[in-house]
């Protein structure tokens, strides 16, 4: 069936599926290679794209498109943890939201007051004082991306609050913690899921910055933001590709989540996706 012929519906789960397609296989390239790979060859320093290195090589002789490849699956695995802590802390202060107006009120302020912060200042000083590194760098994320997705949430839960169905458990003596998992959290999955695969590239690509900065991970490791930083010395030699491919890979990768997590939007949706 061409794509043309698809609905709407189809054609959002076609994107889906290519999608996962496309990050699965980075993360799997990554996995694969091997560290003899990832080691130095002087004798093939500063190659530039060809057929036998497809990114070029380093001043050290090193593989670039192995380097990129094992740095976006490290970039991968900081997103995930940070993410998903990001979404538990939102969907916990929302819970604790729902209580009563006072808590309301303190979840409140707390979003107010990390949202009035400077972004990467905050997750810089939350960076620094952890000791950096991949431990300081993913809690340093996961403290600084959760209020947009907390905002959201709350709004939600102050709305299904007043459902008929929410008082009428209430009015049949259900528990707080009965009505939050069988009502509230249920009715949250979709802005959860959603809100997960939208924080993915913020995370990765703050944890880029930071790194870039000298504040994140170790420079021992592969990851984009170091890769980026060794190479700025390196591009006014004329060795362009240090910084171009793992840049634009990073990118690539980025706008692969973003694009899936709109279409999982899209596919959620009751009204889209009923579109034909």
């Amino acid at each position: 069936m061409r794509l043309g012929r698809l609905n709407l519906r189809q054609r959002t789960l076609a994107a889906i599926v290519i999608s996962i397609a496309l990050l699965v296989g980075m993360v799997m390239s990554g996995f694969i290679i091997g560290e003899e790979k990832l080691g130095v060859n002087l004798d093939a320093r500063n190659n530039s794209p060809s057929l036998r290195n497809l990114f070029g090589t380093d001043w050290l002789g090193r593989d670039m498109l192995a380097r990129t490849l094992k740095g976006l699956t490290l970039s991968l695995g900081v997103g995930i943890l940070a993410a998903f802590s990001s979404t538990v802390i939102a969907l916990i202060l929302s819970l604790l939201a729902s209580w009563n107006r006072v808590i309301d009120y303190i979840v409140t302020w707390l979003i107010d007051l990390f949202l009035s912060v400077p972004h990467i200042v905050l997750l810089l000083l939350i960076s620094f004082a952890m000791g950096g590194g991949f431990t300081g760098v993913v809690i340093g994320l996961a403290l600084t991306h959760w209020p947009s997705l907390a905002r959201v949430l709350r709004s939600e839960m102050l709305q299904v609050k007043t459902a008929e169905y929410v008082g009428v458990s209430r009015r049949l003596g259900k528990s707080r913690l009965w009505i939050a998992r069988n009502h509230l959290v249920p009715h949250l999955m979709p802005q959860l899921v959603i809100g997960f695969i939208l924080l993915f590239p913020h995370a990765i690509l703050h944890e880029a910055a930071i790194t870039f900065l000298g504040f994140g991970l170790s420079t021992e490791q592969p990851a984009i933001g170091i890769i980026l930083s060794e190479s700025m010395q390196y591009l006014s030699t004329g060795m362009w590709w240090l910084a171009f491919f793992p840049g634009l890979s990073l990118l690539l990768m980025v706008g692969i989540f973003d694009l899936l997590g709109r279409n999982v939007s899209r596919f959620i949706d009751p009204f889209h996706g009923q579109k034909g």
